[in-house]
């Protein structure tokens, strides 16, 4: 066994700070000498990223467990005591994972020691109220304890700042700084109880949903008459969403929605499905089952309710949108009744992600909209919100990322899964009123915009072993970038980590002016796009493969080109 990895556990199995049961833990991987398990726990400290936490709950440096919570909350007050003059106050929801409930109750407690008030929700939210809630409470920052769609072994916690926006440049670095810095012995922690009897943690719930309800409502751009016999199921994948969303449909005017039963109840163990993603058709299966003749669509979240994912009928038959499809549809549907309506602002925004499809900017800009392309993650999203705030003259219309997080207006800063379900159903319900399916409206789409294909291939590679392979394959692409892939020239190269632009000789040709990041674009001679990039929130490193054509057949059969020889060319490194 690597001896700093064994010299680290035996610190933490005799840690003062630590509980019994928690040492006991340790100690007995220890004594077992099971050496795989105490390198994964302890070959790094859970990372206090850019967003937040999030890993696999456990006892050790390299787990979600009440101690790292502690650790990154600490910080986290540090952070605004040093920076925040006046009250501060910090809002915490959580969603149905396991432990979700006591690391709330762990990061209050530790936020109250520390002289900041706290908001905490009377049962589970999805991120985006949490969002919301930072804003209508004028909170300082906000805590949601979340592992979004990961497997039922993850946890997480994720930081939002004043404005609801996930923390960004520069109190995210100087955040992560404080973590990096503390000890545990210099955490500050008040018992949950005592801090309720003292006034630091206030309990919150309906007034703040009323409130949210309402402007989700206020987005609401349809007939109420076409949507009361329009079936819908909906499946919150035993999360947050199944209230606010169920509670949304009905007020908006959905008289026919059927909720899964076998999926209703929040459950962080997820028994129905290996993983709780509404990207992965198989979290659909049970809603499938209990679909009825005239159902429609199918809508699902994730746990924490901030992605949706959708199944519609075309032609007898249930498919699967991707989240380009899903954006791209919203994104023509809003703007259209916006236009209708006289909603749309005349100086209005756009934005979208690197790894995202091209048409949505064909179809923002087609309506008057500025389009801005960030890196992958709402955070990015959030950050151009900030700054349209600072010109009343501005308004942000839609943000979206093709892993199927969407946002409507401002007064969410993060994805919405709940007003996002909302309007996917009243699209669908119109459209079924003209005798179309959202199928046959994604191909008027491409008829009007080009066509457009779309696919992502992720690699998992967990623990040490793998992290150090995906750092490998990123490293080996950018050193020897391949000329051709699928039998057609790579023109350009975008490497995200060293901020430049790349001919076909690999010769720098300009600048990238966004963040760093390790990602890297190939942009190839007929248009297409292939992207690489690590998973910010999991063992895996993803692939996007973004084509356009003038001919879907032709698309369809290069995109298998295109995945087959890439997938190949990382497989040999």
């Amino acid at each position: 066994m690597d001896t700093a990895v064994l010299k680290k556990a035996q610190a933490w199995a005799t840690n003062p700070v630590f509980d019994a049961q928690f040492k006991a833990e340790i100690q007995g991987l220890i004594d077992q000498k099971q050496e795989a398990e105490l390198t994964d726990r302890f070959y790094q400290d859970l990372e206090f990223g850019t967003g937040g936490l999030r890993g696999v709950i456990g006892a050790g440096s390299n787990r979600m467990n009440i101690y790292t919570v502690r650790r990154a909350t600490q910080g986290l007050a540090d952070h605004i005591q040093a920076t925040v003059k006046g009250n501060k106050s910090v809002a915490i929801a959580y969603d149905c994972r396991r432990f979700s409930p006591e690391f709330s109750k762990e990061a209050a407690g530790v936020l109250a020691a520390n002289g900041v008030k706290v908001y905490l929700f009377d049962r589970l939210r999805p991120t985006p109220m949490l969002s919301f809630a930072v804003r209508y409470l004028k909170a300082t920052a906000g805590i949601v304890v979340t592992a979004s769609h990961n497997p039922p072994e993850y946890n997480g916690y994720k930081v939002s700042w004043s404005d609801g926006c996930q923390v960004s440049e520069p109190d995210d670095q100087a955040i992560i700084d404080r973590v990096n810095a503390l000890d545990f012995k210099e955490i500050k922690h008040l018992d949950f109880e005592t801090a309720k009897k003292q006034g630091l943690v206030e309990i919150i719930g309906s007034i703040v949903d009323e409130a949210y309800y309402k402007l989700v409502l206020g987005l609401s751009l349809g007939n109420k008459a076409i949507y009361k016999n329009y079936g819908v199921v909906y499946t919150p994948l035993h999360g947050a969403g199944n209230v606010p969303v169920q509670e949304v449909l009905k007020r908006a005017g959905f008289e026919k929605v059927s909720v899964v039963p076998s999926q209703e109840k929040p459950n962080g163990e997820f028994p129905t499905v290996s993983y709780p993603n509404p990207e992965d058709p198989k979290a659909m299966a049970e809603a499938q089952k209990i679909a009825g003749p005239n159902d429609q669509l199918i809508l699902a979240n994730d746990p924490d309710s901030d992605r949706i994912g959708v199944m519609a009928r075309h032609k007898g038959e249930w498919v699967k949108l991707n989240g380009n499809q899903i954006g791209q549809l919203l994104l023509h549907f809003y703007l259209s009744e916006l236009a209708k309506s006289g909603r749309l602002p005349k100086s209005g925004h756009y934005v979208t992600t690197i790894v995202t499809s091209g048409l949505g900017a064909k179809i923002a800009q087609a309506s008057g909209l500025k389009v801005h392309e960030v890196l992958t993650g709402f955070k990015y999203i959030g950050a151009v919100m900030r700054e349209l705030d600072k010109d009343p003259a501005q308004s942000f219309v839609f943000g979206t990322e093709e892993s199927h997080g969407y946002l409507f207006g401002d007064f969410v800063r993060d994805k919405d899964g709940v007003s996002a379900n909302m309007i996917f159903a009243e699209m669908a319900a119109q459209l079924a009123s003209q005798g179309k399916s959202v199928l046959d409206q994604l191909d008027l789409i491409h008829q009007e915009f080009g066509y457009h294909s779309d696919e992502l291939i992720n690699l998992t590679f967990k623990g040490q072993q793998g992290a150090d392979q995906i750092q490998k394959i990123l490293l080996t692409l950018r050193k020897s970038p391949p000329k051709e892939i699928g039998g057609v020239q790579v023109t350009e190269i975008r490497d995200y980590q060293n901020q430049s632009i790349l001919d076909a000789k690999a010769q720098v040709i300009g600048k990238l002016n966004l963040p760093k990041s390790n990602v890297l674009a190939f942009y190839l001679s007929d248009g297409s796009r292939i992207t690489a990039r690590p998973s910010g929130t999991e063992p895996k490193v993803k692939f996007y493969f973004n084509l356009t054509g003038p001919d879907q057949a032709e698309l369809e059969a290069q995109k298998v080109r295109y995945v087959k020889d890439f997938t190949h060319l990382v497989e040999t490194i």
